[in-house]
């Protein structure tokens, strides 16, 4: 039994080239022509454990549970990758200022994202008349030229 610090403990089977070569079924363990195998294989108790997450990565629900993962991992991929989210660009120090460029950068993808929206079809709702337009309307007071061009 052998293992990293890094990996989870292995059983490994090393096979010599002398072994290895005649062996009738070695195109499905390797696909190398001259080098010997070595093949690890996880304890029984990982194994099975490894078998029973798989077995539920295939249901409905966890695919459900994985979909809002899988959105949020690629919008940070985004942020780390495409705008250099891993360390701060700006030459001010500190966590708070570093939050504001995080902020600001959020809002410049989010602004950048629905740029690239195809227009809706919908024609969009007339906005409710704002507090100022309903006093003017009950005064009968004209309203100022600059609002005719506006709709109203």
């Amino acid at each position: 039994m052998t293992s990293s610090p890094a990996a989870a403990p292995l059983i490994v089977a090393r096979f010599t080239k002398s072994r290895c070569r005649p062996c009738p079924v070695r195109s499905r363990c390797t696909s190398t022509v001259d080098s010997a195998r070595t093949v690890g294989f996880p304890p029984r108790e990982l194994r099975d454990l490894q078998l029973r997450v798989r077995a539920e990565q295939q249901t409905s629900r966890w695919k459900a549970r994985y979909a809002v993962r899988s959105g949020v991992e690629g919008t940070v991929n985004e942020f780390v990758h495409g705008h250099g989210m891993r360390r701060c660009r700006c030459r001010c120090r500190g966590q708070g200022k570093a939050h504001v460029q995080h902020v600001l950068t959020a809002i410049a993808v989010n602004i950048e994202r629905l740029s690239g929206l195809p227009p809706t079809e919908e024609a969009s709702m007339p906005r409710r008349p704002t507090a100022l337009r309903n006093h003017l309307d009950r005064r009968e007071i004209p309203r100022p030229k600059s609002w005719r061009s506006l709709g109203s």
